[in-house]
């Protein structure tokens, strides 16, 4: 009888929360204003041959290479991060090697190691979700493959000291250092300029978060040129489609939509975060275009209330009592902080923590903002 792997058979499978109806999505860190003008463009300008070939990737790892500022032939354009992460993964692992993760993180370097035939060692994060430098260097050993950092931190927002993993790098010659910059263009700290002179060092990036580009599924693994030659092996030719290859050079030129776009996150993340802790939520300083926020015991009610008004946030298990918030326009979170407050008032005087209709204005009506929820286009 045909059976799958066994170690596929371990592996918890991963649930996006894309199923939810939300009006305002703020739980998967997408770029609610969308694409830069000239993306979209140059998407409509497209004709039906130009679809009907198949697309050389070659042209668009120049482009994004220079983007990055490192060699095209340091560059694997891949369909999302995601694929950067397996590729990584089957190149380097056996069955029975270990790789080191730093909990809590993103939840698919573990389906993927593990779908590896790799064993995960978790070292989670210290106080305040403060990266773990020595007890990551301790738990180094002959079987480490692959260690996996995600400067700054999903779901945390912690950004971590590029020092550090020049020092993890050092320690671990053996591994590949894989370094996740999914939310680099918010924190603009990089590993970038160590590629191809620190031989184990892999950086990814993502056109997902800043450039609005997400569902066009776009990211590139960066690597030295020994490494990235024989990983190009195994990579599939198409991989990427021919929509996202033609729009990357506007993306990449429209500089000032993306500098636009990150400035007004970084304000707005600090307001949001000034505002969640004056309603009395603990939040934790944020390098991403997010905010990881304590909701405490009544996070399944809030949760469930917003999104009766057509807001969804992302649950964070792994972070007891917390959510992630993905940052919006400012309109947008003033409207969540909105509800929030209604929420807030609800729960505390009718210490009811799952509300049956929506926050009400003044007159018991539902308020405008409650009204506009159904509104908003994420």
């Amino acid at each position: 009888m045909l059976k799958p792997r066994k170690c596929l058979l371990d592996i918890r499978e991963y649930h996006s929360p894309l199923g939810s109806a939300a009006k305002l999505r703020l739980d998967m860190n997408e770029n609610t204003t969308g694409c830069s003008p000239r993306v979209l463009a140059k998407l409509q300008s497209m004709d039906a041959k130009k679809l009907a070939l198949y697309p050389p990737r070659e042209p668009g790892e120049q482009v994004a290479a220079a983007y990055m500022g490192v060699g095209p032939a340091n560059v694997i354009l891949t369909n999302g991060a995601d694929e950067a992460i397996d590729l990584v993964c089957r190149g380097y692992l056996e069955p029975g090697d270990d790789v080191i993760i730093v909990p809590p993180t993103f939840a698919m370097y573990e389906v993927l190691a593990k779908a590896a035939g790799a064993n995960v060692v978790r070292v989670p994060a210290g106080e305040d979700w403060v990266f773990p430098l020595e007890e990551v260097i301790q738990a180094v050993t002959p079987r480490t493959r692959i260690i996996f950092i995600t400067n700054p931190n999903n779901p945390t927002g912690v950004a971590i000291n590029r020092f550090n993993i020049v020092k993890i790098a050092a320690a671990a010659q053996d591994a590949a250092i894989l370094v996740d910059e999914a939310y680099f263009e918010f924190c603009g700290q990089s590993m970038m300029d160590q590629v191809g002179k620190m031989k184990n060092v892999f950086v990814v990036r993502t056109f997902s978060k800043a450039f609005g580009m997400a569902g066009m599924r776009l990211g590139a693994l960066a690597g030295s040129i020994e490494h990235i030659s024989v990983l190009r092996r195994m990579c599939p030719p198409f991989n990427v489609n021919t929509c996202v290859l033609e729009c990357l050079k506007e993306a990449v030129m429209d500089r000032q939509f993306v500098a636009d776009y990150v400035k007004q996150v970084r304000e707005t993340r600090d307001w949001t975060q000034q505002q969640l802790e004056e309603l009395g939520f603990k939040c934790w300083p944020s390098h991403g275009n997010f905010v990881l926020c304590r909701l405490g015991d009544h996070k399944q009610a809030i949760l469930e209330t917003l999104q009766d008004c057509g807001v969804s946030l992302r649950d964070r298990p792994d972070c007891p009592g917390c959510v992630r918030i993905t940052i919006g326009t400012q309109k947008e979170m003033e409207h969540v902080l909105y509800l929030l407050k209604e929420i807030n008032t609800r729960i505390a005087t009718a210490n009811d923590p799952a509300p049956e209709n929506p926050p009400a204005g003044p007159e018991g009506e539902a308020s405008p903002e409650a009204q506009a929820a159904h509104e908003i286009k994420p």
